[in-house]
This record gives structure tokens, sequence and C-alpha cells, in this order.
């Protein structure tokens, strides 16, 4: 058995889930962690909401509401669809716990006593017209690296690269439009120099990273890390436990990555044994970190600095971080409300369907497109004419010609043969798939099966020689239900609904998870209950439809 943390990126609370978040870091934190418990290891996925921080009161100043009611909303929005879209946390937390602040200021005491936090002074744009410091989202302008003009105070969006509001070209506040002027502010800065040789060959011991994640770092480590300041001038987030700093508040970037760990406190606690999270944070564990890839810096090499600082605890094992997705084309942009957003899509259809999309198109190692035509067309050609007309069939037939109980089969020829070591290979390829995260790869392998099983139905045409040859057609059956139990399990990570539902119909008990990562043939002469539609065909129009939502023309 082997014991496996999973943090997965914690979304800011400031508005609903996006299929960019699920594609990014949700689906496929979800499909691991699936895999890895049906596997039978020990799992412990984490992540929470995002509470602090300005992008919540910015909303909240939009909404003439509170941070906190902004905050609890979107929380609550959160594990909604977390339990409709079927992502399985350990626990899905907030930042906005005690628990998270006592391991917060744990952290910054420990790091500023071993010399890693210090004080300083930082010029930091100031508005005069708002009479206040701007915190870095409050500030928009250039970016200097590659010219958007659209750029935040803290990151550009279109490059990756993290600012600083005064590294912006033209900055402007964003509350008022006023150009800021330069003040100096007290704060407290992370000691990220001291750890730049150290990171760097830690880093090159990472082989197993994905290229780009490995490259981005790499290249960023070499340019050199400079410090970071940790406090900000807002008064909305976790105190910072000093005299004279009554009016700031620990930077969000660098108490949201300790979340992993607080949250993994308050699991252990709340199971009734505070001391249950150590495993998961030593050298007999090893973590993943899902996240999408304008997080890279922060989990390759903020967060494994603080951890080498901060001392016996573990750092990543891997952070399998995604590229971007599009819609329909475009960049997805929230602020012009160009998104699928997941509530929405929820209250429409089936989980199954996208959950399907996103991972047979995930953008691993390039940024993926999402459009209404290419669901559709996933669904009624693969999902729809190739997986569940496959699994129709043979059940159909079962019911029908056997008084649904599993044939006995006659002595397997090679064809049979050949297509039952098939569905072994591909539970070994999708499981080695799975534990290396190619999610892509591992999906594109459990559907090709289901190709396969389609292509021998084709060819033994049970329903032909069922007239003439009952043991030889009830052979075909036999060879075909033992292929889709292998489906089931070898899909269960994508398509935990549809996998269920299968489950069950094939007559088990409990759940897909339970079985565990393993071909189950079926018992000749084991009835099995009536079945069902595993998947819903989709009518042409919903593209239209979809597409007038997003406010196509044309559409």
């Amino acid at each position: 058995m082997e014991r496996i943390f999973i943090g997965v990126a914690w979304p800011y609370a400031n508005g609903p889930l996006h299929l960019g978040h699920i594609a990014g870091a949700y689906l496929p934190a979800d499909v691991f962690a699936r895999y890895h418990r049906a596997k039978g290891n020990d799992v412990l996925m984490v992540s929470g909401s995002d509470q602090h921080g300005t992008p919540i009161t910015i909303t909240a100043e939009q909404e003439g509401k509170k941070p906190g009611d902004i905050a609890a909303k979107y929380h609550h929005s959160f594990l909604e669809c977390w339990q409709k879209f079927g992502i399985q946390f350990d626990l899905f937390t907030t930042t906005g716990t005690s628990n998270h602040a006592e391991v917060v200021l744990d952290f910054f005491r420990t790091l500023k006593d071993k010399g890693y936090i210090y004080e300083g002074t930082m010029p930091l744009p100031y508005c005069d017209h708002c009479q206040r410091y701007l915190p870095d989202r409050y500030v928009e302008g250039t970016c200097p690296f590659c010219g958007n003009e659209a750029a935040r105070g803290d990151q550009c969006d279109k490059c990756g690269k993290p600012l600083g509001p005064l590294e912006l070209l033209n900055p402007a506040c964003r509350t008022c439009g006023t150009r800021p002027r330069v003040r100096e502010s007290k704060h407290f800065f992370l000691r990220l120099s001291a750890f730049e040789a150290q990171l760097l060959e830690w880093v090159k011991q990472q082989p197993h990273w994905r290229q780009n994640v490995l490259n981005f770092t790499t290249r960023y480590l070499q340019d050199g890390l400079k410090d970071r300041a940790i406090t900000r001038d807002i008064e909305w987030g976790i105190r910072v436990p000093e005299p004279g700093f009554e009016r700031k508040r620990i930077y969000v970037w660098f108490e949201a990555v300790i979340g992993y760990l607080s949250a993994s406190k308050e699991w252990a606690s709340l199971r009734g044994n505070a001391e249950e999270w150590k495993p998961f944070w030593s050298e007999e564990a090893r973590s993943y970190y899902f996240i999408g890839k304008d997080n890279i810096p922060f989990h390759t090499m903020i967060w494994p600095a603080m951890l080498m600082g901060y001392g016996e605890l573990h750092l990543p094992h891997d952070v399998p971080a995604n590229e971007f997705l599009t819609i329909e084309g475009k960049k997805l942009s929230t602020s012009h409300n160009w998104a699928v957003w997941l509530p929405d899509y929820l209250e429409r259809y089936d989980p199954d369907p996208l959950r399907y999309l996103l991972s047979i198109n995930m953008p691993e190692t390039s940024d993926a497109d999402f459009s209404w035509r290419e669901y559709v067309r996933r669904n009624n050609d693969e999902l729809v004419a190739t997986y569940g007309n496959l699994v129709h069939r043979v059940l159909t037939f079962t019911q029908r010609q056997f008084d649904g109980h599993v044939p006995q089969p006659s002595e397997l020829d090679e064809v049979s043969l050949s297509l039952l070591a098939k569905a072994r290979n591909t539970l070994d390829a999708v499981d080695v798939s799975l534990y290396n995260c190619r999610f892509k790869e591992g999906i594109r392998g459990a559907m090709s099966l289901a190709q396969e099983a389609n292509r021998y139905l084709e060819d033994k045409s049970p329903w032909k020689t069922i007239a003439t040859d009952r043991e030889k057609a009830g052979t075909a059956i036999f060879v075909s239900l033992c292929t889709i139990s292998c489906l089931k399990t070898v899909l269960y990570p994508f398509l935990p609904f549809s996998s269920q539902k299968l489950h069950q119909i094939l007559g088990f008990e409990g759940s897909v998870a339970d079985q565990g990562w393993s071909f189950k043939e079926l018992t000749p002469g084991k009835k099995l209950p009536p079945p069902q539609p595993l998947f819903t065909k989709l009518e042409e129009k919903i593209i239209t439809e979809e597409n007038s939502r997003l406010g196509m023309s044309g559409a």
C-alpha cells in the first residue's frame, strides 16, 4: 500500500467555478485520487475556498457586501458543485477557520525565528484619491514582459509571470483610475533568495515532472529569486502578530499554500486523531499538487522554499500543472462572461459527458479548447454510440436470449482469448498512465478497449448465431460481458457515475472502488438486473442554444 497526499489549488471564493478551473486542477486531481483509492492506497485529498485577499474584497465592494458574506456564498456553491460533479475531497475547507490561522501563524513565527522572515520597507503604490495603499490587484497596467495591457499588479495572466504592482507600465488604480504615486510602507519579507541554490539542486532531481513545469521552474530559478513581501496593506485576512502591523494582514499567496497543511491537520482532528496527518507529510508519502500553470511558481519554488525553511515536512513529489482551457477558440474571460460556468452546466446536463470530454481533451502539455459542438459529438459518437451502445446491445441480448443470466461459455477461440487478454493489458496500461498522471493517454486506452469489443461483437454476431449455435452465441456474450466489466473499472476514475451504474447492472454489490483495480470476470449463471442506458443522446440544437448563452453571433 502506498500513501498519497493530493493538494488541489484553492479557488478564490469570489465567483462560481468554470470549466477552466475543472480542466486545470479539479478533474485531474479527482481522477488521480479515485484511481489510487481503487488501488487500495491510502489517499488524503484536500483543498478549500481561498476566502482572503483582494479578489474577495473587490467583489464585495462591487456588490456592496461584506467580504465574509461573499466568501460564504461561493464556498457553499463550490460544495454543491463537488457533490454533483463527483469531485471527492477528503476535506474541502476554507482559509477562514481558526485552525488555518493558527497553522499560518505557526509557520510565520517559525520562519521568522529562523531568520527566513525579516522586517523591511518597500515602495508601494498609494492612491491619493482613495487615500490608501493599493494592494496588488487594485493596480492594473501593461505587463513589461509581454505587453499585455490588462495585467494585474500580482501577475500577468497572459504570460504567467508573477509581478509587483510597481513593475507595471502605465499603472492605474482599479477603483478610480488615478495613477498612483509611490510611498514607503513597512512589511515582512520571505528570504526566498536564501533557498535559490537548494531549490535548483532539488528541481534537478525531479525528471518525472512534466516538461513544461520543469522548464518553467528551472528558467525561473536560473534568473534568480528575489525576496517577497508576505504582508500587505489590507484589512481582510489573517492578522500579522506583530506590533505596528495592526492594519496589515498576511499576504494571501503566503497563507493559501499553507492551507494544504492546515487542511490536513483539520482533517485529522475531525477524525478524532490529531496526529493522523503526519504520515502524509513524511518521507513515507508522495505528495502531488494539482494546479493550473499560472500557479506553477508558487508550488515548485515558493511553497518548497517555505517547507525547506520550516523543516521536517516532505517536499512535493510532483506538480502536474495543466495548461489553459479556451472556450470556443477564445481565451476564457470571467470579466467578459466568456466562460462555461459549472453550476449552469450541472443544472442542464449529466456530469459524466463533461468529465469525459475534459479528460480526453485535457490540457496536459498544451492549451485545449472546449466547444459545445465537440461536446455533443463526443457524447453522441463515443459515449453513446461506441461505449453505451456496446453495453446496451450485450445486456439487452442477455436479458432477451438468456433470461438475464450470464451464459455458460464453451471453449474460447483465439479471438475471444485475444479480447480478454486485451482487457487485462488495458487494465495494466491505464494503471501505468494514471500512476504517471497521463490522464489523456489513460482514457484513450480505455476507449480503445470499447472499440475493440465492438469489433469483436460484430465479428461474432451472436444475434445471428443464436438460432443455429446457442452455445457459440453465449460464449461471445460471456466474453463481451467480461470485457464490459473491465471497462467499468478502467473508466471509473473518469466516469464514476456511469461506472457505478454499470457496476450494479452487472450484478455487483457495493462500489466500483471497493472492488479494487482488478478485472472481475462474471460468473456463468449469475442473474443480472434489467439494463438501463448509461448515456443519453444529445440533440444538435443544444449547440446553438449554448452558444447563444455565450453571446456568440450567428449561433
